[in-house]
């Protein structure tokens, strides 16, 4: 009897998780995710760079103004994740993109900000590509500065959960693991500039 081929290796599932709760405090309030970006809200941009860098599945974690930005976005196709802290910072965010991550079968997580329209799908491929099993961790770097997109092995997810607190998100947990984290220069492809003060809006088109 002829002998089975052997399986190929399973191509590995790099999930997007997009954080887009932010209430833009120093924008007067206005919800970074419906912030508007060559006609649509900086969230779908956002999105699209996750799908179009090669992430799926794509996590969206919405906090400020979650129910317009359910109504106003099209984020058909993803998972929405509501995070009621979200006034606590960009930590409780990660937490609970990585608690619903871990209810898959995720093998990475490819962490993006909603406020970086600069940031495109070459970028989220580059970081993407560093993936090597659930113990990786891999970030975007300009002029070899550490920035985002990051991506954190399953491995990880526990540790980063327990101390992803305030607006530090896993920058406590990338500081102790920096020997670990495979830098990928983006920085000819990407700008890491993000949306935080009025100012800042002239980036947008």
């Amino acid at each position: 009897m002829a002998h089975p081929l052997p399986h190929p290796s399973k191509e590995p599932v790099v999930a997007g998780l997009l954080l887009a709760a932010g209430g833009g405090r120093r924008l007067g309030g206005r919800p970074k995710a419906l912030l508007t970006h060559r006609g649509r809200p900086l969230v779908e941009h956002a999105v699209r760079a996750l799908r179009e860098g090669g992430c799926a599945p794509v996590h969206v974690v919405l906090g400020a103004a979650a129910d317009r930005v359910r109504k106003e976005a099209d984020l058909s196709g993803c998972v929405l994740v509501d995070n009621p802290d979200w006034e606590e910072g960009m930590g409780s965010s990660l937490r609970a993109g990585l608690q619903s991550l871990s209810a898959t079968a995720a093998d990475a997580a490819l962490v993006s900000l909603v406020d970086q329209p600069g940031i495109g799908a070459e970028a989220v491929a580059r970081v993407r590509a560093a993936y090597r099993s659930r113990q990786s961790l891999a970030a975007a770097a300009y002029g070899g500065e550490r920035g985002h997109p990051v991506l954190f092995g399953a491995g990880h997810w526990q540790e980063i959960t327990a101390s992803a607190v305030g607006d530090r998100g896993a920058r406590a947990y990338l500081k102790e693991h920096e020997s670990l984290i495979a830098l990928v220069e983006c920085g000819d492809v990407a700008e890491a500039y993000d949306i935080d003060t009025a100012a800042d809006l002239a980036h947008l088109e």
